[in-house]
Parts: structure tokens; C-alpha cells; sequence
């Protein structure tokens, strides 16, 4: 019997049957075995893909990394609080929204203050 560690899994998986032989017969037996196989990703493929549109026209996020607005709503509402609120008037910069989260506790994920981007994003609707 072959190693399965050196050897390729269709080797293996036929080693026994005589379908490795260069025979008519086998090679009918693998290219219909291959088209089955290139078939069934296909109707897989389409399923995934018709299921994502479902879920799509119903309004919910279906692919793609959770925005910082869906993980921390409350640091999104509080930069949005401070990016209003100037006892003088004006507007905040965001390097100064960026450290006053950072000072009341709203950190990334690294431990480290937003970046004024992600502080602009967050501002963003």
C-alpha cells in the first residue's frame, strides 16, 4: 500500500481499484470524475452566492471586516460628543479627539489610540 503522506490523494484513493492503469477505461472513470467534481463547485459556488444577495436585500452587512462603529458604538458616540462639544467654539482636531478617547479608556485593539483617520471615519455617517 502507498504512503498517503508522499503520495497525490487521487493516487491513493484509486491505488486499488486499477484506475492509475493507462487504460481507456481509466482515464473515461477520472475525467468523469473530474467533471463531477468541477460540477459540484460550480452549484456550490452559485448556492454561496444567491444565499450573500438574500441576505443583502435584506439590509444586513454580508461580507467584508466589521467597521469600528459596529464593534464599539460607544467609542463612535463619543467621538462624535467631542468632535461638537468646544467650550470656546470652534472644532476639535481630530488629533485632539484621538487622545481624549484615548485618555477616557477607547483604545484599538493594539492598545494604542485611534489614528486621525479612524477618528474621521468615525465621524463620517
Amino acid at each position: 500500500m502507498c504512503d498517503p503522506k508522499n503520495e497525490a490523494p487521487w493516487r491513493f484513493a484509486f491505488a486499488n481499484t486499477g484506475f492509475l492503469d493507462d487504460t481507456p477505461t481509466a482515464r473515461l472513470i477520472r475525467q468523469v470524475l473530474g467533471a463531477i467534481s468541477e460540477f459540484e463547485k460550480a452549484m456550490l459556488v452559485a448556492k454561496l452566492k444567491g444565499a450573500r444577495d438574500r441576505k443583502r436585500r435584506t439590509g444586513v452587512k454580508v461580507e467584508g471586516r466589521k467597521s469600528i462603529a459596529e464593534q464599539k458604538p460607544e467609542t463612535v458616540k463619543m467621538a462624535r460628543k467631542l468632535a461638537r462639544a468646544r467650550p470656546k467654539g470652534g472644532k476639535r482636531s481630530l488629533r485632539e479627539i484621538s487622545a481624549e478617547l484615548a485618555a477616557a479608556g477607547h483604545l484599538t485593539a493594539s492598545g494604542t489610540a485611534y489614528a486621525p483617520t479612524a477618528v474621521k471615519l468615525m465621524l463620517a455617517r
